[in-house]
């Protein structure tokens, strides 16, 4: 696997969120390009398709929007629910690795933050999760990249984190994350 290295790119200037569109319900979020730009480039070109990757995406093929038709695969009640795994193991991802990027002003001192799911130090890829409370223990060991945006997201968040889940916290009945989409403001 290789390392990936990005700037921001289009991603300067105005805001830039992100919509899960789930079977659940819809979850919006903010993203942190200026705290977070590598992170936020990665996850914004899979979510489009406008970045490569090697391995088969949810759908089976190598392009395309990469996140499209996956699940989140772990879920667990009271502290967060993980998806961005083509495979639905927990083990995919898109093919390569890249850096943690860690701010100061980003802590996971309170919940509904986005964050990158990691094997350990420069292991991100495209798994991602999102906290239903704060997780302290998690501080500079995630990069954080985002927000959930809205009440009503996190109503559906909440719903998915209290879904019945079988071994390996996987949910018993699929959590599709359908489409993702992205928009930039200003």
């Amino acid at each position: 696997m290789k390392l990936v290295t990005e700037s921001k790119g289009s991603l300067n200037g105005g805001a830039l969120k992100a919509t899960l569109h789930t079977n659940q319900g819809d979850i919006n979020l903010n993203l942190f390009p200026d705290h977070a730009p590598k992170t936020v480039a990665n996850f914004v070109g899979l979510a489009e398709g406008s970045k490569e990757y090697t391995q088969p995406n949810a759908k089976g093929t190598n392009s395309g929007p990469f996140y499209d038709g996956s699940i989140f695969h772990r879920v667990i009640d009271g502290f967060m629910l993980q998806g961005g795994d083509p495979t639905g193991t927990g083990r995919g991802g898109p093919g390569y690795k890249f850096g943690d990027e860690f701010h100061p002003e980003l802590q996971f001192s309170k919940p509904y933050l986005l964050a990158m799911a990691n094997a350990g130090p420069g292991t991100n890829g495209s798994q991602f999760f999102i906290t239903v409370a704060p997780t302290t223990h998690l501080n500079f060991k995630h990069t954080i990249f985002g927000e959930v945006a809205d009440q009503a997201s996190r109503e559906v968040v909440d719903a998915i984190g209290r879904t019945a889940t079988g071994p390996a916290d996987r949910p018993l009945d699929d959590v599709v994350i359908e489409k993702v989409s992205i928009s930039r403001e200003g």
